[in-house]
């Protein structure tokens, strides 16, 4: 599996936007349930800055979750709604607890 957490803040005025386009990807997610993709988001308490953490397997091309419509529409335009750019970090599993 690859693991990657992308961090940024938003223009207060496109919060509202980048959520409705989270929420596709959502939806998208939910129809087509792609085998081995895990993908949360989180919204900070400013309310303007997101967390996006995804795990995809490793073998499989293209990846499951960048290849969706829905996600290709919400980093289109992710660079004009971002205050601060995202960052990207490849994170290595050390454990897990799924209760």
């Amino acid at each position: 599996m690859r693991t990657v957490m992308v961090r940024y803040k938003l223009h207060p005025e496109r919060a509202a936007e980048n959520e409705r386009l989270i929420g596709e990807v959502f939806a998208q997610l939910a129809d087509e349930q792609p085998e081995g993709t895990s993908y949360h988001v989180f919204k900070m308490p400013d309310g303007v800055s997101f967390i996006h953490v995804a795990s995809t397997p490793e073998d499989v091309t293209p990846n499951p979750l960048t290849s969706l419509k829905a996600f290709q529409r919400f980093v289109a335009g992710i660079k004009e709604r971002a205050e601060e750019p995202p960052v990207t970090i490849e994170l290595t599993p050390v454990g897990k607890y799924l209760g």
